[in-house]
């Protein structure tokens, strides 16, 4: 498959114990600011719903579908919580590992889904020398294989509710300043989540949506993308809808943010306004999604994005 030797999926990580989970939040905020208060829900939050995180258990089984469908063998990294792509890198050079496709489990470009991967990569590099080269992997938000996945799933979630559902595609709210900079051109974030949302809309053969923001976790002084969607069920509700489906295009996987943002609190206020309402499933492993990963490994190396493409953010600090 292409000049690689083998496969490494990249992904956030997760806590899969009680006692991990404040450690691993912790890693996540170092550096940005996040008031202590906000940490502290969110750890709520992860131990409302058993102090673990499906994230890790996830990954194994996109993994394992992988494993079956190529000939390279394929390893596993997160950025935040074991198995740290560092070890993971150590293991791939003791198996005589020299080059391999790095798949991240983010569709799209930012910082945060681009760019900080691509910082994880050098850390790694740094960590293990003489260690394998990763080659991180296009984006994959216009991927046929992936619109096909989410589509199936947002075909199932229609079924539950009816066709005359209001489509709402939902994705991870992030600072206005890292939007805007987000790709070469800028704005490619909200630009390709809202081209992915087209694909998989026209494909249902839904003429219109919304595309709104969620699990925002940044300090209140800073601007985000809005609206939220919460906020969005009830501006819904007042123009009179009364079922709507939530697709989750700008995850890969069902993890704690789409079960605690959208499973709980979503529905919980959908449930208040009356309004009906199913969430579709995120493309997880499903057929498509998985032979897409073996699809982007047999294309023709990636160039590798400027080094001025998704900056961090700026963080200023609250006034007064």
């Amino acid at each position: 498959m292409g000049n690689y030797d083998a496969i490494v999926v990249l992904s956030f990580g997760g806590p899969e114990r009680p006692e991990d989970v404040l450690p691993f939040l912790e890693n996540v905020v170092r550096g940005r600011g996040v008031p202590r208060e906000r940490l502290l829900e969110v750890e709520a939050h992860y131990q409302s719903m058993g102090g673990a995180s499906p994230i890790n258990a996830q990954n194994r089984a996109l993994v394992e579908e992988l494993r079956k469908i190529v000939d390279l063998p394929v390893y596993w990294g997160n950025r935040n919580w074991h198995p740290f792509l560092e070890e993971t890198v150590a293991q791939m050079k003791a198996d005589g590992i020299r080059k391999a496709a790095a798949f991240a489990t983010a569709a799209t470009a930012s910082y945060s889904s681009c760019r900080q991967y691509r910082e994880d990569i050098a850390r790694a590099a740094a960590a293990v020398p003489d260690g394998p080269e990763l080659v991180k992997m296009r984006h994959f938000y216009d991927h046929p294989g992936f619109v096909a996945a989410m589509a199936d799933r947002t075909r199932a979630a229609l079924a539950e509710v009816g066709g005359d559902a209001r489509l709402v595609f939902t994705a991870h709210s992030i600072p206005v300043s890292m939007a805007v900079s987000a790709g070469p051109q800028g704005n490619a974030y909200e630009r390709q989540l809202r081209e992915a949302s087209a694909l998989v809309a026209a494909e249902v053969g839904a003429s219109d949506f919304d595309l709104v923001w969620q699990s925002r976790s940044g300090p209140p002084h800073i601007p985000w993308l809005e609206p939220d969607v919460c906020d969005h069920l009830e501006t819904l509700h007042a123009k009179g809808v009364e079922s709507v489906v939530l697709v989750p295009i700008g995850f890969v996987s069902d993890h704690m943010e789409v079960l605690y943002d959208l499973d709980v609190e979503a529905r919980d206020r959908a449930g208040e306004l009356g309004l009906r309402l199913a969430r579709a499933g995120t493309a997880g492993t499903h057929p498509r999604f998985v032979e897409m990963i073996r699809d982007l490994v047999n294309e023709p190396e990636p160039t590798a994005c400027p080094v001025t493409c998704c900056p961090a953010p700026s963080r200023p600090r609250p006034q007064g």
